[in-house]
């Protein structure tokens, strides 16, 4: 750490370190807990060059949980050469994949969605509202009519699986497969359920 400390960074490679930092702050300690103080510390630099980069800890937060959002969704971006049940298969792997390989950042997320800043609830709802437009579109695929109801419901859902990805993923040792199955299984039974309703 002391040499990267005394390392010469350019500004964007600095800001970028600040904030791989931050994310990997999360494992162990609230959002709310990461500090200006707290980071300047761990990195060995001013708290007026924290300043500088994110303007206030609400800023750090800000950016903490958007590097997180972008890395997650890029990550399970879908492979849209796959049918797609296929497709829906090889998202929800990798997404259980990605939570066990970068807990921080996921923890990033989770956090984020309880912070008191809106800025910061507002990315954590953009990477949801992305995950659930890719939901959303395997199920119109499949033939799923396209219903206020159904975004509802997969909206929803995504705030489930986040859960249940804590729950599973980074709290037991349970098969990364059967997670995936069982994360599946529940999405499915939404979307026929929704369908059911509708044609009732």
């Amino acid at each position: 750490m002391e040499a990267d400390r005394r390392t010469r960074l350019t500004p964007e490679q600095r800001r970028a370190q600040l904030v791989s930092l931050g994310v990997a702050a999360l494992v162990d300690r609230p959002l709310e807990a990461l500090t200006i103080e707290y980071l300047s510390e761990q990195a060995g630099v001013s708290r007026g060059l924290l300043f500088y980069y994110f303007g206030s800890k609400h800023g750090l937060h800000r950016e903490v949980v958007r590097t997180a959002r972008d890395s997650m969704l890029h990550a399970t971006e879908p492979s849209q050469d796959l049918p797609p049940l296929d497709r829906l298969r090889d998202t929800l792997t990798r997404i259980v994949q990605f939570v066990r390989d970068h807990r921080e950042t996921f923890f990033s997320l989770v956090r984020g969605a309880a912070s008191g800043n809106a800025e910061v609830r507002a990315v954590v709802e953009q990477a949801r509202a992305s995950q659930a437009e890719r939901v959303i579109a395997v199920f119109l695929e499949l033939g799923v009519a396209d219903s206020e109801l159904l975004r509802i419901a997969l909206r929803s859902w995504v705030a489930f699986a986040e859960e249940a990805l804590v729950e599973s993923a980074l709290n037991t040792e349970m098969p990364s497969g059967e997670i995936a199955l069982f994360l599946e299984r529940t999405v499915t039974a939404i979307a026929a359920s929704v369908e059911q309703r509708e044609i009732g």
